[in-house]
């Protein structure tokens, strides 16, 4: 089961192993083991430092789902508490702008914009900096956020459905996609590779100690 992505060969094999340091270096994940078994897989088929590099990027830049959560809980709970958000002059927020204006601006994002846009834009920089560097080409930014999103130390539903909708549109077949959940289930493995270790270890501790 653990291999299969790999025997089908629906996904090219440097996509796979990024997908592995993807899931391994997510910040929810944070798997040094794992992280260093596939980027060195990946430059053993031809990945450059360029590409493991912009993955690891976006392992941190997943982290904004803490906003995209718990921002909108915050102006409900505040409204409920009859607190309002101090209001201030609004400020310039050129890189939020840019985004809106060419489509790219994703509503989940409002809540954490209206209560500190200066630093939403800041971060949209940074995003956009990462996003549009050219690295990666647009199905495959969507298939690794599809991986990222639905994780199962992530599973975030609004990003995994919202990067679905994107993989399709950039071509991505339903077959690619799959293997790209299929990846995500094999992760499961690394409850197997620190687990078994340390049961083999406490049993040889137990025989050792039942020893006359």
């Amino acid at each position: 089961m653990t291999t299969n992505p790999w025997a089908r060969e629906v996904l090219p094999r440097k996509l796979i192993e990024l997908v592995g340091v993807a899931l391994n270096a997510a910040c929810t994940n944070l798997n040094p083991e794992g992280t260093r078994r596939h980027i060195r897989a990946a430059l053993e088929v031809g990945a450059t430092r360029d590409e493991i590099l912009m993955v690891l990027k976006m392992a941190s830049v997943m982290s904004i789902h803490s906003c995209s959560l718990g921002a909108p809980i915050l102006l409900e709970e505040a409204t409920a508490a009859g607190v309002n958000p101090s209001k201030k002059q609004a400020p310039a927020t050129p890189a939020c702008d840019k985004m809106k204006a060419v489509g790219q601006w994703n509503a989940a994002w409002d809540p954490f914009f209206e209560l500190d846009p200066i630093w939403t834009d800041e971060f949209m920089a940074t995003g956009a900096g990462i996003y549009g560097s050219g690295v990666f080409s647009p199905k495959e930014i969507e298939l690794l956020s599809v991986a990222f999103d639905a994780s199962y130390t992530h599973m975030y539903a609004p990003g995994t459905r919202r990067h679905i909708k994107g993989a399709l549109k950039a071509g991505a077949t339903v077959e690619e996609i799959m293997e790209v959940l299929k990846l995500c289930v094999v992760q499961g493995v690394q409850a197997c590779n620190l687990g078994v270790p340390i049961l083999a270890d406490e049993l040889e501790r137990r025989r050792i100690g039942a020893e006359p």
